[in-house]
């Protein structure tokens, strides 16, 4: 029996197929493709009919690529990207920049330069539309990597970088201070991250910097090796404070935040101890050339690098 010939492949289909392959779900790979999931049943038994090869096998969690899927997964792929690459090629024909850029936000707006960034974009490339998707630093990176974001605001540690396959730039380097309820200061003053890991903490999700953070001085293989006495898991920055001003334990807290905290309510600071972070922004290095992509990098380098000239001037 001669193998099939394939004359026509819908692009459509090879997404479906590497969705499913990815998420080893069709209705999650449904709603990846914002597609029904009869749809995209129906695109995988069009292409295993196409193809004559059984692709994928059920399995109590899913779907699994069988060995004849597995080999044609990465050639999909590359079919993908070299439609990509096509219409990126027939985008950078026309001088006017236009689709939608997907952000991903952290922190307060002040803090990132949101506002400076975005008027920036709007008035360099005005037929861009943005998205904005406020989450916490892991988070965001998560959705850059799984493609629901193009670009992000991130959090990481001076001396643990992204990963290769992101294109990262350093925007600023503070510091995040451990702040304590008022009266506290016989507890943290002159204390050291193993005399405070004693002291009831706020803990946050893993996906947060704070988290990341918090595994540099506690717990296995740590500053400390010891894990902290925590009480209570936060996920929003107001409510961390809150929950400090109301004497509930410590936590990280920027250092401008916490200077303006002891000042105004008497909180603590914990004089010997602080942790340096990196404010940055990044996307996927492999989608870096694409036009709106560049265009948001070139807003942000005007933002920022006249903010950085601002400062060496005052």
């Amino acid at each position: 029996m001669n193998p099939p010939t394939l004359t026509h492949v819908d692009p459509q289909t090879l997404r479906a197929f590497a969705a499913v392959a990815r998420e080893g779900n069709v209705s999650r790979a449904a709603q990846r493709l914002h597609l029904s999931q009869p749809a995209v049943s129906l695109q995988l038994k069009a292409l295993s009919e196409a193809t004559g090869l059984q692709l994928f096998t059920r399995t109590p969690q899913g779907m699994a690529l069988t060995h004849d899927g597995a080999a044609l997964l990465p050639l999909a792929d590359k079919a993908l990207a070299a439609l990509a690459d096509f219409g990126q090629a027939a985008a950078g024909l026309h001088n006017t920049v236009r689709g939608t850029l997907r952000i991903g936000t952290i922190l307060d707006p002040e803090f990132t330069r949101l506002g400076a960034f975005l008027k920036q974009l709007v008035e360099s490339s005005p037929q861009v539309g943005t998205e904005l998707r406020q989450g916490m630093s892991g988070d965001v990176l998560a959705q850059i990597d799984r493609g629901d974001l193009d670009v992000g605001f991130f959090l990481n540690l001076p001396d643990d970088p992204a990963g290769a396959a992101y294109q990262l730039r350093a925007l600023t380097r503070f510091t995040y201070r451990v702040l304590a309820p008022a009266g506290w200061g016989p507890q943290v003053i002159g204390k050291d991250w193993k005399a405070l890991a004693a002291l009831p903490w706020l803990a946050t999700p893993p996906a947060s910097a704070h988290h990341r953070l918090q595994r540099r001085v506690f717990g296995p293989g740590s500053l400390t090796g010891v894990e902290p006495h925590r009480v209570a898991l936060v996920d929003q920055e107001a409510s961390m404070l809150d929950l400090v001003k109301s004497g509930v334990g410590l936590s990280l807290v920027r250092d401008s935040i916490a200077m303006r905290e002891a000042q105004a309510r008497g909180l603590v600071i914990a004089d010997q101890v602080q942790l340096a972070c990196d404010l940055s922004f990044v996307c996927l290095a492999a989608r870096s050339g694409e036009p709106v992509i560049e265009a948001a990098w070139a807003a942000l380098d005007a933002v920022w690098d006249q903010g950085l000239r601002g400062r060496a001037a005052t």
